[in-house]
C-alpha cells in the first residue's frame, strides 16, 4: 500500500478524499515505524520486570538526525534477577549504565538489547532504579520513528513509534502489558532556529516548566499516567501554539494545538470542532481520560495521524482524522490491545468513533452513507478476519490494514450496537473502560466480550465467531409475498463469501412500504438458511427494502417477491420441533417427494433415503438439523432443532 505524502496547502483537498483513502492514511501513518524493526512476539527477555517509572532526559536540535541524552528506570522484579535487559537499537551507543551512582556491566547486542549485569541478586518484588546514558543517530525503521525535516526551510523533529519503533530513540521495554506507570519528559534543545525564531518542545502530559540555560532551553512534562512505550513521543520546531478550553463540568482543561506558523489561519478554522467531538465522546462513554493533563495536536509532516498520549501528532486536520485520533484516548491509550491480534480494538474503536460524529454533527442521512461506505471497502474482497491470526502478526499490512482492522472492525462494532440496543451497548462500552482489570491497563478481544456480555446478559459466542474471528462477508437473498392482511412472508437465504464461517447470524432489518405510502421497519432474528418469518403488517405491501440502513456487512443481496414459493413450502411439514428421535413428515397428496436429505450446520450430509412420513434422527448430532426434500417441482428446504 503505497503512502502518499500530503503537503499542507493540499489539506483543505484532503478533507474531501473518500473514506478509504483517509483510512489508507491513518493506517501507513500508525503502522509505519514499523518496517526493518518488527518482532512477532514480545522480548521475553524483558519480561522478568515491570516498569514503574521512566524519567527521560534527552538533548535533541531539529537540524540534526541526532540524540543524546540519559533514561532512568524504576522497575519492580517479578522474579529473583541477576540481569536486567531493555531494548535500543545496536547502532545507538550505551556508554554508562549508573546505579546509585555506581557503574555497572553491560552489552550491547545485534537483538537490539542492552544487557546490564546487576551488582547483586534483585529479589521477586523489589523495587530499583538505574540510568542509561546514550547516544547516536536512531535508525530510520522504513518511514522513520524518529524524523529529521523541514517545513517551508524550517528544521522540525517528531517521534512516531508505534508499534516498535520507540527502540530506535531510547533504551526502553516495548510491551504492550507493562505500561510505565509514571513518565517525565526533559527535553533539552536550541532556544531558536537558524531563522531566530523560538523552538518550541512538545511531549506528553502536563508542561511543568522551561529552564533556559545560554542557547538551550529545557521543557519538562509530567505524564502521570500508565502508558507503553510506543506512545511516547517527543516533537520540536517553531510551533505557533494556541488553546480552546473544554468545560468538562466545571473542571476545564485546555486542548493544545501546536501548527506551523504558516499554517495556523488555516487550522484555526478547523479544531474547533475538537471541543464538539470530545462533549460527543464523553457523553457516550466517560470523560476525556487525561483531563488533568491535556489534550493537544502538534503538526508533524504526514499525512495520518498517530494517537500518542495526550497529544496527537497529525498530518492533516481533516474532522474525521481528529475524531479518529481523539477516539484512541480512550481505544488504545487508556485500554491498548493486549496484542498485535486484538488491534481492532485500538483501530476499529477509533474509527466507529469517527461515524458517531459523522451521525451526531452530520444527520442519519450522512451517517447511512458513512456505512455504505465502510461496507463497499470492507466486502471488496471475499476474505479476511477483523481478529489477526498469529501467524500474520509479522506482517505491518495485515495488522495496520485498513478494510479489516479499521472498517471492518468499526462495522462489527456497529452491528453489536444494533444487536444489543444503545442503552445496553453503551453501558458495556463503559463497563469496558472502567473495568478495574483494564483500565490505563491492556485488553484482548475476550475483555469485550465479557464486559458486553455481562451489560446484556446475552452470549455473543456465535456472533464474535462469525464477524471477528471468522472471515468474509454474507450475501443475502429475501423472498416475501404477501396472500392475507394482517401478515406477509417472508423467506431468508444466506450464502458466505468464505468457508470459515457456515452462517452469519445476524438480526435483518427489513422496510415495508404500503401502496398507500404507509411504512413499517421490521428485525427479523435470522439463524439459519431458509427461515420463514410471517411478521405482522396492517397495509398492503408493494415493496420490501434490506437493510435499509445499511447496517449489515453484506453484498449482492436480492430481494424477491415469491409469489408461489410459499404455497409450495407450505405443504409440508415437520414436526415435533424440536425434537430428540422421531420426526414426522406431513405433505399435501399432490406433492410428490422424492428423497430427503440432512444436513448439519457445517453442511455435511448425514441422512440422505427416499420419503418416508417418518424419519429417526436420535442417532444424529444434537443443534440445528437442515432438511432437504427433492420434490417433482424443486427442492424444499427445512429445518429442525436435535436436542
Amino acid at each position: 500500500m503505497k503512502y502518499l505524502i500530503l503537503p499542507f496547502f493540499l489539506f483543505i483537498s484532503f478533507i474531501a478524499f473518500s473514506q478509504n483513502h483517509y483510512l489508507n492514511e491513518i493506517s501507513e501513518a500508525e503502522a509505519k515505524s514499523a518496517r526493518g524493526h518488527f518482532a512477532p512476539e514480545r522480548n521475553m527477555n524483558t519480561g522478568n520486570y515491570d516498569l514503574k517509572y521512566a524519567r527521560l532526559e534527552l538533548n535533541v536540535n531539529p537540524t540534526q538526525a541526532y540524540i543524546s541524552g540519559k533514561v532512568t528506570s524504576h522497575f519492580e522484579a517479578k522474579e529473583n534477577m541477576s540481569s536486567i535487559v531493555f531494548e535500543l537499537v545496536d547502532n545507538m551507543t550505551v556508554s554508562e549504565v549508573k546505579q546509585r551512582g555506581v557503574s555497572l556491566s553491560f552489552s550491547q547486542n545485534s537483538n537490539d538489547e542492552v544487557v546490564i549485569t546487576l551488582p547483586q541478586i534483585q529479589n521477586q518484588g523489589v523495587l530499583d532504579s538505574l540510568s542509561i546514558s546514550y547516544s547516536g543517530n536512531p535508525i530510520s525503521s522504513g518511514f522513520g520513528s524518529f524524523e529529521i525535516a523541514t517545513h517551508q526551510g524550517d528544521p522540525v523533529l517528531w517521534t512516531l513509534s508505534e508499534p516498535f519503533g520507540a527502540k530506535a530513540w531510547w533504551p526502553c521495554k516495548q510491551d504492550l502489558i507493562d505500561k510505565i506507570d509514571l513518565l517525565d519528559v526533559y527535553l533539552t534543545t536550541p532556544r531558536n532556529n537558524p531563522s531566530n525564531e523560538e523552538y518550541i518542545a512538545v511531549s506528553n502530559g502536563l508542561e511543568m516548566g522551561q529552564t533556559v540555560n545560554g542557547n538551550f532551553k529545557t521543557t519538562h512534562f509530567r505524564h502521570q499516567y500508565p502508558i507503553p512505550a510506543y506512545l511516547v513521543a517527543i516533537a520540536v520546531t517553531n510551533y505557533t501554539v494556541y488553546s480552546h478550553t473544554v468545560a468538562n463540568n466545571g473542571n476545564p482543561f485546555e486542548i493544545v494545538n501546536y501548527v506551523y506558523p504558516e499554517d495556523l489561519s488555516y487550522v484555526q478554522t478547523q479544531t474547533p470542532v475538537t471541543v464538539d467531538i470530545m462533549n460527543l465522546f464523553a457523553d457516550k462513554f466517560e470523560p476525556y481520560p487525561y483531563a488533568e493533563e491535556k489534550y493537544g495536536h502538534a503538526q508533524f509532516g504526514w499525512g495520518g495521524g498517530m494517537e500518542h498520549t495526550t497529544v496527537s501528532f497529525m498530518g492533516g486536520f481533516s474532522r474525521g482524522l481528529i475524531a479518529h485520533e481523539l477516539g484512541h484516548q480512550w481505544f488504545g491509550n487508556k485500554v491498548t490491545c493486549g496484542s498485535w491480534q486484538d488491534i481492532w480494538l485500538n483501530e476499529g474503536f477509533a474509527t466507529y468513533m469517527s461515524g458517531m460524529v459523522v451521525e451526531s454533527l452530520d444527520g442519519s442521512s450522512a451517517f447511512n452513507s458513512w456505512k455504505q461506505d465502510q461496507t463497499s471497502y470492507i466486502t471488496d474482497a471475499p476474505n479476511g478476519s477483523v481478529y489477526i491470526p498469529a501467524q500474520d502478526t509479522t506482517t505491518v499490512g495485515r495488522i495496520f490494514n485498513s478494510r479489516l482492522s479499521y472498517s471492518k472492525g468499526a462495522m462489527v462494532i456497529h452491528m453489536l450496537r444494533k444487536k444489543l440496543g444503545d442503552a445496553v451497548f453503551f453501558q458495556g462500552l463503559q463497563d469496558y473502560l472502567s473495568d478495574p482489570l483494564l483500565s490505563y491497563g491492556y485488553a484482548k478481544t475476550p475483555d469485550l466480550i465479557r464486559n458486553l456480555e455481562n451489560a446484556s446478559g446475552e452470549n455473543l459466542s456465535e456472533f464474535f465467531d462469525d464477524w471477528v474471528y471468522g472471515e468474509g462477508y454474507p450475501s443475502f437473498n429475501i423472498s416475501w409475498n404477501q396472500t392475507s392482511t394482517g401478515s406477509i412472508n417472508v423467506r431468508i437465504n444466506q450464502s458466505q463469501s468464505h468457508s470459515s464461517v457456515s452462517y452469519f447470524e445476524v438480526p435483518v432489518p427489513l422496510r415495508l412500504s404500503g401502496t398507500q405510502g404507509e411504512t413499517l421497519d421490521i428485525i427479523l432474528d435470522n439463524t439459519f438458511n431458509g427461515q420463514n418469518f410471517q411478521p405482522s403488517v396492517n397495509f398492503t405491501v408493494q415493496n420490501v427494502q434490506f437493510d435499509p440502513e445499511n447496517d449489515i456487512i453484506s453484498r449482492n443481496d436480492q430481494v424477491i417477491l415469491g409469489v408461489n414459493d410459499f404455497t409450495l413450502e407450505n405443504q409440508i411439514v415437520l414436526y415435533p420441533n424440536p425434537t430428540s428421535g422421531k420426526i414426522n413428515l406431513n405433505k399435501s397428496e399432490s406433492l410428490q417427494v422424492s428423497q430427503v436429505r440432512i444436513f448439519n450446520a457445517l453442511g455435511q450430509l448425514l441422512y440422505a433415503e427416499a420419503y418416508s412420513e417418518n424419519i429417526n434422527v436420535s442417532s444424529l448430532p444434537s443443534g440445528i438439523l437442515f432438511f432437504q426434500l427433492e420434490t417433482s417441482k424443486r427442492v424444499i428446504n427445512k429445518t429442525i432443532v436435535k436436542k
